[in-house]
C-alpha cells in the first residue's frame, strides 16, 4: 500500500507508485493524504484531504487486505503523519518512509510539525527511510554535502529508531549517484553513473520500488540495491511529458523486457550491411563491434553485440558470431558513458584509426571529439574516463569519439548513435568521403 499525495501530472507521487509497484510485479492500495494541482513546472495548489478520510481510507484497506509492506510518501502535515503512525502500529510488514518535502520543481510539500512528526512517530515504526541529501540535513540537523557529512547524518538519523536509513546522494556533487544505506554499524555505498538533469519523480519511485522488493521477502539491502539498477533505467528511459522537468518512466524494465528479442533482431539486420561496408581501411587491428543498449543499461550483459567482434579475412570483412547480450565489453563501456549525457545514445561500432579515416569523418559532417589517453588517471576505466573527457570537452555527445592510442593501446575512432540504423547511416557516410 502506498499512503501519498496525488500528482494530476503523473510524474510523482502516488501515480507513480503505483506504476513502481507494477514494475516489481506486486499489487498497489492506495490511501491519498493530499490533491496536488502541479505540472512539470510548478505546483500550484495543494489540498490536504480531511483525517477522518484518509483514517477511512486506511481502514477499508486493513479490514480486506493483509498487506506484506508499506510506503509513505507526501504525508504534508504532523497531524495526517502521527494519523498514519497511529494506524501502521498494528502491524503491516515493512513500512518504508519516504520523507517528502519538496517537490522537483522546488515547490515545498510539507506544513509546519511534519519534520518533528516524521522524526517521533513515523521514524520509531519503520523499516527504512529514504531521505534525500536536503531532506537528511532538516531532519538530522547536519548539512549533508559530501560522503563525509552523509555518513554523520545517516547514522544521527539511524539513532531516531528506523532499522535502516538509505541517504539519496542525487543532489551530491561527484561522477557517480552515489546513495549510502546505513544498517546497524555497516555503510553500504551504492553508485550508478550519473544522469544530467533533473527528473520528475525519482524519489517516489525508488521508495516504492524498494518497498514491494520488501514485500517479495527480500532482504533491506538486495531489495535497494534490485531498485537502485530499476530506478536507473526509470530515469535514463525519462519521458518528456511537459515543458519542464522530464518524468521517470517506472514502468522502464518492463518495457524494456518486451523489445530485448527486437533489438537482437535489429543487431542482426545491421551485421549484413556491415559486412558489405567495412573493409580493412575500417577494421582495426583488434577487429571491430557493434553494440546496442537497452535503455539505462548499466552491465554488458544489458547490452546486445556480437558475439566473437567483426574481423578481417580474406572474404572481406565477418561477423564471427550470432549477436548476443553481454558479448562485448570494450563497446559496452563507451555507451553506458556516452548515455549519461544522452539517454538516447544505445549504438557504437569502434573503426580503424587513421587520418584519412578522421577527415573523412570531418567531410562527411560529424561531429568529433577526442581525448588522449596519456592524461588518464589510474586505477579509472580508459573507455569511460575518456569518453566522459571527450564530451565534457565538446559540449555534448558528438557523433564521433576518437583517441590516438597509448603503450600497447590501438589508437581508435568510435562512431555513436541512437539505433544501429542510425550508426549505419553515419559509417555510409563516412565511406562515401573516403
Amino acid at each position: 500500500m502506498t499512503i501519498a499525495g496525488s500528482d494530476s501530472v503523473g510524474g510523482a507521487g502516488l501515480q507513480a507508485d503505483i506504476k513502481a509497484f507494477e514494475a516489481v510485479g506486486v499489487h498497489c492500495c492506495s490511501v491519498v493524504t493530499c490533491v496536488t494541482s502541479q505540472n512539470t513546472k510548478r505546483v500550484s495548489s495543494i489540498f490536504p484531504l480531511p483525517l477522518p478520510t484518509i483514517e477511512d481510507q486506511i481502514d477499508s484497506v486493513l479490514e480486506d487486505v493483509k498487506l506484506d509492506a508499506v510506503k509513505t510518501g507526501m504525508l504534508y502535515s504532523g497531524d495526517i503523519a502521527e494519523l498514519v503512525a497511529k494506524k501502521l502500529k498494528r502491524g503491516v510488514g515493512p513500512i518504508v518512509v519516504d520523507p517528502v518535502l519538496a517537490a522537483s520543481t522546488g515547490a515545498l510539500l510539507h506544513s509546519t510539525g511534519l519534520v518533528e512528526a516524521i522524526i517521533t512517530k513515523m521514524m520509531p515504526i519503520c523499516t527504512l527511510v529514504t531521505p534525500n541529501a536536503p531532506e537528511a540535513s532538516r531532519i538530522s540537523g547536519i548539512k549533508v554535502k559530501n560522503e563525509k557529512t552523509a555518513n554523520e547524518a545517516g547514522f544521527e538519523i539511524l539513532e531516531m529508531g528506523p532499522k535502516a536509513v538509505l541517504i539519496k546522494g542525487g543532489h551530491l556533487k561527484g561522477p557517480d549517484a552515489a546513495d549510502y544505506l546505513f544498517i546497524g554499524n555497516k555503510v553500504v555505498k551504492l553508485a550508478t553513473p550519473r544522469a544530467v538533469g533533473d527528473t520528475h519523480g525519482t524519489g517516489c519511485a525508488l521508495a516504492s520500488m524498494i518497498a514491494a522488493h520488501l514485500a517479495l521477502d527480500q532482504g533491506i539491502e538486495e531489495s535497494v540495491r534490485n531498485s537502485k539498477r530499476m530506478i536507473y533505467k526509470a530515469i535514463m528511459s525519462r519521458e518528456i511529458v511537459g515543458k519542464g522537468v522530464p518524468c521517470a518512466n517506472p514502468l522502464a524494465v518492463l518495457r524494456i523486457d518486451a523489445k530485448k528479442a527486437d533489438m537482437l533482431e535489429e543487431l542482426e539486420l545491421a551485421g549484413g550491411e556491415l559486412e558489405k561496408l567495412m573493409d580493412g581501411d575500417l577494421l582495426p587491428e583488434v577487429g571491430s563491434n557493434m553494440a546496442y543498449a537497452v535503455p539505462g543499461a548499466l552491465e554488458a550483459d544489458e547490452i546486445a553485440a556480437f558475439d566473437g567482434r567483426i574481423v578481417r579475412t580474406r572474404r572481406g570483412a565477418r561477423i564471427v558470431g550470432p549477436a548476443r547480450y553481454g558479448a562485448s565489453k570494450h563497446v559496452a563501456r563507451i555507451i553506458v558513458a556516452a548515455s549519461c549525457h544522452d539517454p538516447g545514445i544505445r549504438c557504437a561500432l569502434n573503426l580503424k584509426y587513421s587520418e584519412s579515416n578522421l577527415e573523412a569523418c570531418r567531410e562527411a559532417k560529424l561531429s568529433i571529439a577526442s581525448f588522449q589517453r596519456a592524461r588518464e588517471p589510474k586505477g579509472v576505466s580508459s573507455m569511460t574516463w575518456g569518453v566522459h573527457m571527450a564530451i565534457q570537452r565538446a559540449g555534448g555527445v558528438p557523433d564521433v569519439i576518437y583517441d590516438k592510442g597509448g603503450l600497447g593501446k590501438e589508437p581508435m575512432i568510435r562512431l555513436l548513435g541512437t539505433t544501429p540504423e542510425d550508426v549505419l547511416t553515419k559509417l555510409k557516410r563516412i565511406k562515401a568521403k573516403r
